[in-house]
Protein backbone atom coordinates (compact mmCIF):
# COMPACT_ATOMS: atom_id res chain seq x y z
CA UNK A 1 0.00 0.00 0.00
CA UNK A 2 3.19 2.47 0.90
CA UNK A 3 4.83 1.63 -2.58
CA UNK A 4 1.29 2.38 -3.62
CA UNK A 5 0.84 5.76 -2.09
CA UNK A 6 4.15 6.82 -3.69
CA UNK A 7 3.56 5.87 -7.10
CA UNK A 8 0.40 7.66 -7.43
CA UNK A 9 2.00 10.45 -5.70
CA UNK A 10 5.11 10.57 -8.21
CA UNK A 11 2.40 10.02 -11.33
CA UNK A 12 0.92 13.15 -10.13
CA UNK A 13 3.69 15.42 -9.09
CA UNK A 14 5.49 14.55 -12.50
CA UNK A 15 2.40 16.23 -14.84
CA UNK A 16 2.27 19.35 -12.28
CA UNK A 17 5.59 19.79 -13.04
CA UNK A 18 5.18 19.18 -16.56
CA UNK A 19 1.98 21.84 -16.71
CA UNK A 20 4.63 24.26 -14.10
CA UNK A 21 7.14 24.56 -16.01
CA UNK A 22 4.90 25.33 -19.61
CA UNK A 23 3.87 28.16 -17.29
CA UNK A 24 7.56 29.25 -16.44
CA UNK A 25 8.09 28.72 -19.85
CA UNK A 26 5.42 31.25 -21.36
CA UNK A 27 6.79 33.96 -18.33
CA UNK A 28 10.06 34.30 -20.13
CA UNK A 29 8.89 34.28 -23.70
CA UNK A 30 7.12 37.26 -22.53
CA UNK A 31 9.83 38.63 -20.46
CA UNK A 32 12.69 37.92 -22.41
CA UNK A 33 13.99 37.59 -25.46
CA UNK A 34 14.53 33.87 -25.31
CA UNK A 35 14.84 32.04 -28.22
CA UNK A 36 11.75 28.94 -28.57
CA UNK A 37 14.32 26.93 -30.00
CA UNK A 38 17.03 27.57 -27.49
CA UNK A 39 15.05 26.80 -24.56
CA UNK A 40 14.14 23.57 -26.33
CA UNK A 41 17.72 22.26 -27.07
CA UNK A 42 18.99 22.87 -23.83
CA UNK A 43 15.72 21.72 -22.19
CA UNK A 44 16.42 18.33 -23.62
CA UNK A 45 20.16 17.99 -23.57
CA UNK A 46 20.84 18.74 -20.10
CA UNK A 47 17.92 16.60 -19.24
CA UNK A 48 18.97 13.65 -21.74
CA UNK A 49 22.48 13.99 -19.99
CA UNK A 50 21.45 14.12 -16.41
CA UNK A 51 19.02 10.72 -16.90
CA UNK A 52 22.05 9.26 -18.72
CA UNK A 53 23.98 10.06 -16.06
CA UNK A 54 20.76 8.33 -13.68
CA UNK A 55 20.51 5.32 -15.40
CA UNK A 56 24.63 4.71 -15.03
CA UNK A 57 24.24 5.24 -11.36
CA UNK A 58 21.51 3.14 -11.23
CA UNK A 59 23.04 0.76 -13.23
CA UNK A 60 20.29 0.42 -15.83
CA UNK A 61 21.77 -0.76 -19.50
CA UNK A 62 22.07 2.52 -21.14
CA UNK A 63 24.37 1.31 -24.11
CA UNK A 64 22.32 -1.72 -24.28
CA UNK A 65 20.68 -0.13 -27.30
CA UNK A 66 23.51 0.96 -29.20
CA UNK A 67 24.26 -2.67 -29.21
CA UNK A 68 21.64 -3.74 -31.80
CA UNK A 69 21.96 -1.60 -35.26
CA UNK A 70 18.17 -1.82 -36.32
CA UNK A 71 17.50 -0.55 -32.53
CA UNK A 72 19.68 2.37 -32.72
CA UNK A 73 18.22 3.09 -35.82
CA UNK A 74 14.77 3.22 -34.47
CA UNK A 75 15.97 4.86 -31.55
CA UNK A 76 17.03 8.23 -33.89
CA UNK A 77 13.61 8.01 -35.51
CA UNK A 78 11.93 8.30 -32.42
CA UNK A 79 14.26 11.20 -30.91
CA UNK A 80 13.50 13.18 -33.96
CA UNK A 81 9.87 12.26 -35.05
CA UNK A 82 9.05 11.68 -31.15
CA UNK A 83 10.95 13.51 -28.85
CA UNK A 84 12.13 16.31 -30.54
CA UNK A 85 8.71 17.10 -32.51
CA UNK A 86 6.89 17.41 -29.06
CA UNK A 87 8.94 19.28 -27.34
CA UNK A 88 9.27 21.70 -30.20
CA UNK A 89 5.67 22.00 -31.16
CA UNK A 90 4.80 22.19 -27.13
CA UNK A 91 6.66 25.33 -26.86
CA UNK A 92 6.00 26.90 -30.38
CA UNK A 93 2.52 26.86 -29.10
CA UNK A 94 3.65 28.33 -25.67
CA UNK A 95 5.60 31.18 -27.22
CA UNK A 96 2.38 31.83 -29.96
CA UNK A 97 -0.17 31.32 -27.53
CA UNK A 98 -0.29 30.43 -23.61
CA UNK A 99 0.83 27.32 -21.59
CA UNK A 100 -2.53 26.71 -21.00
CA UNK A 101 -4.22 26.17 -24.47
CA UNK A 102 -0.92 24.52 -25.31
CA UNK A 103 -1.57 21.72 -22.83
CA UNK A 104 -4.90 21.46 -23.55
CA UNK A 105 -4.42 21.17 -27.15
CA UNK A 106 -1.42 18.77 -26.51
CA UNK A 107 -4.23 16.34 -24.68
CA UNK A 108 -6.00 15.44 -28.30
CA UNK A 109 -3.00 13.20 -28.96
CA UNK A 110 -5.81 10.27 -27.23
CA UNK A 111 -8.18 10.98 -29.97
CA UNK A 112 -5.78 10.81 -32.77
CA UNK A 113 -4.62 7.53 -31.44
CA UNK A 114 -8.28 6.27 -31.82
CA UNK A 115 -8.21 7.78 -35.51
CA UNK A 116 -4.93 6.42 -36.27
CA UNK A 117 -5.32 2.28 -34.69
CA UNK A 118 -9.11 2.55 -36.27
CA UNK A 119 -7.45 3.19 -39.89
CA UNK A 120 -4.31 0.68 -39.21
CA UNK A 121 -6.86 -2.12 -38.53
CA UNK A 122 -9.97 -1.40 -40.95
CA UNK A 123 -12.08 -1.32 -38.23
CA UNK A 124 -14.60 1.04 -36.47
CA UNK A 125 -13.85 2.86 -32.74
CA UNK A 126 -15.94 1.33 -29.81
CA UNK A 127 -18.84 3.59 -28.75
CA UNK A 128 -16.42 5.32 -25.90
CA UNK A 129 -13.93 5.72 -28.75
CA UNK A 130 -16.43 7.79 -30.80
CA UNK A 131 -17.75 9.73 -27.71
CA UNK A 132 -14.31 10.98 -27.35
CA UNK A 133 -13.44 12.00 -31.00
CA UNK A 134 -16.96 14.23 -31.08
CA UNK A 135 -16.15 15.53 -27.31
CA UNK A 136 -12.92 16.30 -28.15
CA UNK A 137 -13.77 17.78 -31.43
CA UNK A 138 -16.16 19.96 -29.49
CA UNK A 139 -13.82 20.96 -27.08
CA UNK A 140 -11.64 22.08 -29.72
CA UNK A 141 -13.76 24.29 -31.32
CA UNK A 142 -14.96 25.77 -27.57
CA UNK A 143 -11.41 26.38 -26.63
CA UNK A 144 -10.38 27.75 -30.14
CA UNK A 145 -13.30 30.18 -30.69
CA UNK A 146 -14.38 30.74 -26.96
CA UNK A 147 -17.90 30.48 -28.86
CA UNK A 148 -17.54 32.51 -31.09
CA UNK A 149 -18.01 30.60 -34.17
CA UNK A 150 -16.63 33.56 -36.51
CA UNK A 151 -13.83 34.35 -35.12
CA UNK A 152 -10.70 32.52 -32.95
CA UNK A 153 -9.58 33.38 -29.17
CA UNK A 154 -6.26 32.43 -30.56
CA UNK A 155 -3.68 33.03 -32.94
CA UNK A 156 -3.41 30.58 -35.75
CA UNK A 157 -0.38 30.13 -35.22
CA UNK A 158 -1.01 28.65 -31.54
CA UNK A 159 -3.90 26.82 -32.66
CA UNK A 160 -1.87 25.08 -35.21
CA UNK A 161 1.02 24.65 -33.12
CA UNK A 162 -1.41 22.80 -30.39
CA UNK A 163 -2.48 20.18 -33.11
CA UNK A 164 0.96 19.72 -34.21
CA UNK A 165 1.92 19.23 -30.28
CA UNK A 166 -0.83 16.65 -30.11
CA UNK A 167 0.24 15.22 -33.47
CA UNK A 168 3.68 14.84 -31.57
CA UNK A 169 2.35 13.32 -28.65
CA UNK A 170 0.77 10.77 -30.17
CA UNK A 171 3.70 9.91 -31.82
CA UNK A 172 5.61 9.56 -29.18
CA UNK A 173 3.38 7.17 -27.22
CA UNK A 174 3.18 5.22 -29.88
CA UNK A 175 6.67 4.80 -31.71
CA UNK A 176 8.95 3.99 -28.83
CA UNK A 177 6.59 0.64 -27.16
CA UNK A 178 9.04 -2.21 -28.48
CA UNK A 179 12.51 -0.18 -27.40
CA UNK A 180 10.55 0.59 -24.03
CA UNK A 181 9.62 -2.58 -23.56
CA UNK A 182 13.08 -4.28 -24.44
CA UNK A 183 16.01 -1.44 -23.11
CA UNK A 184 13.74 0.18 -20.23
CA UNK A 185 12.52 3.88 -20.13
CA UNK A 186 15.15 5.76 -18.60
CA UNK A 187 17.51 4.58 -21.59
CA UNK A 188 15.40 5.15 -24.31
CA UNK A 189 13.85 8.71 -22.92
CA UNK A 190 17.41 9.61 -22.16
CA UNK A 191 19.07 8.99 -25.05
CA UNK A 192 16.04 10.30 -27.10
CA UNK A 193 15.98 13.62 -25.46
CA UNK A 194 19.97 13.58 -25.64
CA UNK A 195 20.11 12.98 -29.23
CA UNK A 196 16.71 15.11 -30.21
CA UNK A 197 17.96 18.09 -28.60
CA UNK A 198 21.34 17.43 -30.31
CA UNK A 199 19.56 17.48 -33.88
CA UNK A 200 17.41 20.83 -32.56
CA UNK A 201 20.41 22.41 -31.81
CA UNK A 202 22.10 21.75 -35.09
CA UNK A 203 19.27 22.17 -37.44
CA UNK A 204 18.52 26.02 -35.39
CA UNK A 205 22.04 26.85 -34.45
CA UNK A 206 20.53 27.42 -30.90
CA UNK A 207 23.92 28.46 -29.58
CA UNK A 208 24.09 31.72 -31.96
CA UNK A 209 20.95 32.60 -30.13
CA UNK A 210 22.30 32.73 -26.44
CA UNK A 211 20.57 35.20 -24.82
CA UNK A 212 21.49 37.71 -21.59
CA UNK A 213 19.07 36.74 -18.83
CA UNK A 214 18.86 38.60 -15.61
CA UNK A 215 19.32 36.24 -12.34
CA UNK A 216 15.88 35.39 -11.75
CA UNK A 217 15.38 34.42 -15.28
CA UNK A 218 17.55 31.59 -14.86
CA UNK A 219 16.64 30.31 -12.23
CA UNK A 220 13.25 30.19 -14.36
CA UNK A 221 15.38 28.20 -17.11
CA UNK A 222 16.30 26.15 -14.36
CA UNK A 223 13.36 25.15 -13.38
CA UNK A 224 11.98 24.17 -16.81
CA UNK A 225 14.74 22.08 -17.33
CA UNK A 226 15.11 20.43 -14.08
CA UNK A 227 11.79 20.49 -12.86
CA UNK A 228 9.88 20.49 -15.97
CA UNK A 229 12.11 18.13 -17.88
CA UNK A 230 13.86 15.84 -15.97
CA UNK A 231 12.50 15.35 -12.88
CA UNK A 232 8.96 15.25 -13.93
CA UNK A 233 9.56 12.38 -16.76
CA UNK A 234 11.95 10.58 -13.65
CA UNK A 235 8.69 10.71 -11.57
CA UNK A 236 6.17 9.75 -13.94
CA UNK A 237 8.24 7.02 -15.40
CA UNK A 238 9.36 5.58 -11.74
CA UNK A 239 5.39 5.72 -10.94
CA UNK A 240 5.13 3.09 -13.31
CA UNK A 241 6.45 0.53 -11.75
CA UNK A 242 3.56 0.65 -8.63
CA UNK A 243 0.85 2.09 -10.78
CA UNK A 244 -1.38 0.96 -13.94
CA UNK A 245 -0.39 2.89 -16.90
CA UNK A 246 -4.28 3.18 -17.00
CA UNK A 247 -3.79 4.84 -13.55
CA UNK A 248 -1.14 7.34 -14.81
CA UNK A 249 -2.72 8.60 -17.92
CA UNK A 250 -5.39 10.02 -15.52
CA UNK A 251 -3.42 11.50 -13.47
CA UNK A 252 -1.37 13.27 -16.78
CA UNK A 253 -4.70 15.33 -16.88
CA UNK A 254 -3.00 17.42 -13.98
CA UNK A 255 -0.62 18.82 -16.45
CA UNK A 256 -3.38 21.31 -18.32
CA UNK A 257 -5.07 22.08 -14.79
CA UNK A 258 -2.17 22.82 -13.45
CA UNK A 259 -0.58 24.79 -16.63
CA UNK A 260 -4.21 26.75 -16.62
CA UNK A 261 -4.72 27.42 -13.01
CA UNK A 262 -0.78 28.70 -12.64
CA UNK A 263 -1.38 30.78 -16.61
CA UNK A 264 -4.92 32.10 -14.71
CA UNK A 265 -3.31 33.23 -11.29
CA UNK A 266 0.16 34.51 -12.59
CA UNK A 267 -0.03 35.29 -16.05
CA UNK A 268 -3.57 37.21 -16.70
CA UNK A 269 -4.50 34.42 -19.01
CA UNK A 270 -8.28 34.26 -18.91
CA UNK A 271 -11.12 31.72 -20.20
CA UNK A 272 -14.98 32.55 -20.64
CA UNK A 273 -17.57 30.00 -19.93
CA UNK A 274 -17.05 28.52 -23.33
CA UNK A 275 -13.32 27.82 -23.14
CA UNK A 276 -13.82 25.71 -19.56
CA UNK A 277 -16.20 23.73 -21.10
CA UNK A 278 -14.03 22.82 -23.97
CA UNK A 279 -11.14 22.44 -21.76
CA UNK A 280 -13.37 20.07 -19.64
CA UNK A 281 -14.90 18.40 -22.90
CA UNK A 282 -10.66 17.71 -24.00
CA UNK A 283 -9.42 16.87 -20.63
CA UNK A 284 -12.84 14.18 -19.97
CA UNK A 285 -11.47 12.13 -22.69
CA UNK A 286 -8.61 10.52 -20.74
CA UNK A 287 -11.41 9.81 -17.94
CA UNK A 288 -13.41 8.00 -20.61
CA UNK A 289 -11.06 6.50 -22.06
CA UNK A 290 -9.92 5.22 -18.53
CA UNK A 291 -12.99 4.37 -18.45
CA UNK A 292 -12.72 1.61 -21.53
CA UNK A 293 -9.31 0.36 -20.56
CA UNK A 294 -11.28 -0.76 -16.77
CA UNK A 295 -13.99 -2.22 -18.63
CA UNK A 296 -11.26 -4.05 -20.79
CA UNK A 297 -9.45 -5.51 -17.98
CA UNK A 298 -12.58 -6.45 -15.89
CA UNK A 299 -13.65 -8.47 -19.06
CA UNK A 300 -12.98 -12.35 -18.86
Amino acid sequence: MQKKTVGLILASVGPFLWGSSGTVAQHLFETTSIETMWLVSLRMLISGALLIGYGLVTRAPVFEVFHHPRATVKLVAFSLLGMASVQLTYFMAISTGNAATAAILQFLSPVIIIIYLSILSFSWPSKIDVISVISAILGTILIVTEGHLNSLALPVAAVVWGLLAAVGAAVYTLMPQQLLKRYGAIPIVGWSMLIGGLMVCVATRAWRHWPQLSGAAWLEVGFVVIFGTMLAYLFFLQSLESVLPTTASVLGAIEPLAATILSVLFLNVSFNGYGIIGAVLIVGVTFLQFISARDAMMTP
